[in-house]
C-alpha cells in the first residue's frame, strides 16, 4: 500500500480556507483548522432556504478526499464496506456504510466510481486508510485536499445553470458531470453531482481547493437574481433532522472515536474533536457510555444497505442484528409547554434547566450528544441534539427508539439536560421520518422548473 498527500494551499488573505472573507458575513468558524462559514444571513433566513429559495454552503470542505485506485482496490472497498460495490456503474456514486468489529458505524460516506479499478472517497473518516494495512492488499491510496460546495432547495437548479450557462436537467440523482465555472481555467476539473443532505433538490459541485473561494464566489453571485443564502454551520444540522439523514459527527459518532488505535494513531487521532474523545460528553446519558452515542446500519434506517453475499469488517455483529432489529430511527416532536418550562427556568431561582440555543443544541457539529428516552419509565431509546425547525415552529430531534415504539403518534419522555445536572422530562410524539414533507432529491420533476439559463 503506498499513501500520497498532495497539500495544497489556499489563495492568500482573500479567503478564509475554502470560502470568500466576505464583510458582510458576521461568524466565521474554525473547525480543526479549516475555516467554515457559521452564521451567513442570519438563522432564520438560512433555516427557510431549502424550503423556498436556494442556500450555498461549504460546510463538507475541509476534509481530504481519498482516492483508491488499482487492481485491488475494490476489494478493500468491499472488505470494509456493508454495501456491494461489484454492481456499480462507473460515473455514479454510491454511499458506503463502513463498521468496526461490534458492528457499530465507524466511517460512512459519499464515493465515486470513476474507472474500472479507481475510487474517490469524500467527507468522510480516515478509516480506510487505518484499516487497510491490516488487510494486506496492494493499493494505491491518495489524499487531495478539495472544496465540496451543496447547492440546495427549489432554485438551486436554475442557479446552477445560471452559472454554467447550459441546462443541467438530465443530470439525474447521484449522477456526476463536468462543468465549467466563469472565471476558472478550462482545464481545472469541477464536478457537479446530484445529491445532498436537504431532503429536497440539492447538489454538489466539487474541485481543487485552491480554486475554492473563486468558485464559492461564482456560485453565490450567480445565485442573486435567486435570493441565494449562504448556510452556515450554525443551521446546517437542521437540514439533516428535517431531511432524514443522520449523520457522523453531527447526530452520532463515528465508533472510529472509540478505537483506541485509531484514536492514538499520530496521523489520524491527531485531527479528532478533543471533547468527543475524552470522556466529557454531552446530555443526559451518562457521559463515560460513548456507545450510547454509536449507531448501527439499523439502528439509522440503512439496514436496506447491507448485503450479505461478501465478507466484511462487521458482519457477525451486523448479521445477528438483522435477525432480530431493536431498534430504528424516527423523528421526536417534543411537547411546547414543556419546552416553554426550560425557558422559563432561566428566570426563576435555583438550577435552571439546560437552556436552548437556537437552531440547534448543541451547537453544531455535536454528535457527541445523547439524551435518554423513556416509556412508562424504562429506557427504550437516545435523542440525538435538539433542532429548532424555524419552518415548522417546532423542537425536533431524531431518536433511535425500540422499534416496538417506532409507529406515529407514540408518546414517549425525553429527559432534557446534562448527566448529574437539572433534568427536564420533555413529552415528545413519534412523528414521520423524515419529517420534511416535500418532494425528495430523486422524485423532483426538473421540468417543473423555469430555466436558469440566460438567452443572448
Amino acid at each position: 500500500m503506498s499513501v500520497d498527500h498532495a497539500v495544497q494551499q489556499g489563495p492568500g488573505a482573500a479567503s478564509v480556507g475554502d470560502v470568500p472573507s466576505y464583510p458582510d458575513v458576521p461568524t466565521y468558524l474554525n473547525i480543526l483548522g479549516s475555516l467554515h462559514i457559521w452564521e451567513g444571513d442570519g438563522w432564520k433566513k438560512e433555516s427557510m432556504s431549502w424550503k423556498t429559495g436556494a442556500y450555498i454552503a461549504s460546510n463538507l470542505s475541509g476534509i481530504p478526499e481519498f482516492t483508491f485506485s488499482g487492481p485491488n482496490a475494490r476489494a478493500l472497498l468491499s472488505r470494509l464496506s456493508i454495501n456491494n460495490v461489484d454492481k456499480w456503474p462507473i460515473g455514479k456514486s454510491k454511499h458506503l456504510v463502513m463498521l468496526d468489529e461490534n458492528g457499530y458505524i465507524a466511517n460512512h460516506g459519499l464515493t465515486v466510481r470513476d474507472s474500472e479499478d479507481s475510487y474517490r472517497h469524500f467527507a468522510a473518516m480516515p478509516w480506510a486508510l487505518f484499516k487497510a494495512p491490516s488487510l494486506g492488499l496492494d493499493v494505491e491510496i491518495g489524499m487531495r485536499d478539495i472544496f465540496i460546495f451543496q447547492v440546495a432547495g427549489p432554485k438551486s437548479l436554475q442557479i446552477l445553470e445560471r452559472l454554467t450557462g447550459e441546462s443541467l436537467r438530465s443530470l439525474q440523482f447521484l449522477g456526476i458531470r463536468r462543468i465549467q465555472v466563469p472565471g476558472i481555467d478550462a482545464t481545472v476539473e469541477i464536478e457537479l453531482s446530484r445529491i445532498g443532505m436537504s431532503g429536497t433538490l440539492a447538489y454538489e459541485v466539487r474541485g481543487p481547493l485552491e480554486h475554492g473561494p473563486a468558485v464559492f464566489d461564482a456560485v453565490y453571485r450567480a445565485g442573486e437574481d435567486f435570493d441565494i443564502t449562504r448556510l452556515g454551520w450554525r443551521t446546517y444540522v437542521v437540514n439533516h433532522t428535517e431531511g432524514g439523514f443522520p449523520q457522523q459527527g453531527c447526530t452520532f459518532l463515528p465508533a472510529a472515536f472509540a478505537d483506541p488505535e485509531f484514536v492514538s494513531h499520530p496521523l489520524f487521532g491527531a485531527a479528532l474533536p478533543p471533547k468527543q474523545v475524552s470522556g466529557h460528553l454531552s446530555g443526559s446519558a451518562n457521559p463515560t457510555d460513548i456507545t450510547a452515542r454509536l449507531r448501527t446500519p439499523f439502528e439509522v434506517n440503512w439496514g436496506w444497505m447491507a448485503k450479505f453475499d461478501h465478507d466484511f469488517l462487521g458482519r457477525e455483529a451486523l448479521e445477528a442484528e438483522a435477525a432480530a432489529p431493536r431498534r430504528k430511527t424516527v423523528v421526536l416532536r417534543w411537547n411546547k409547554e414543556d419546552v416553554l418550562d426550560v425557558f422559563a427556568s432561566q428566570f426563576e431561582p435555583g438550577e435552571e434547566y439546560r437552556h436552548f440555543e437556537f437552531p440547534t443544541t448543541p451547537q453544531s457539529p455535536a454528535g457527541d450528544h445523547a439524551d435518554i428516552v423513556t416509556k412508562d419509565g424504562k429506557q427504550v431509546g437516545i435523542s440525538s441534539l435538539a433542532v429548532y425547525s424555524y419552518y415548522f415552529r417546532e423542537m425536533i430531534s431524531h431518536s433511535t427508539i425500540d422499534i416496538e415504539l417506532a409507529e406515529i403518534g407514540t408518546e414517549v419522555v425525553l429527559h432534557w439536560g446534562n448527566h448529574g445536572e437539572r433534568i427536564k422530562q420533555i413529552r415528545a410524539t413519534v412523528e414521520r421520518f423524515p419529517y420534511l414533507d416535500l418532494p425528495a432529491n430523486k422524485d423532483v420533476d426538473l421540468e417543473s422548473f423555469p430555466s436558469g439559463v440566460v438567452a443572448h
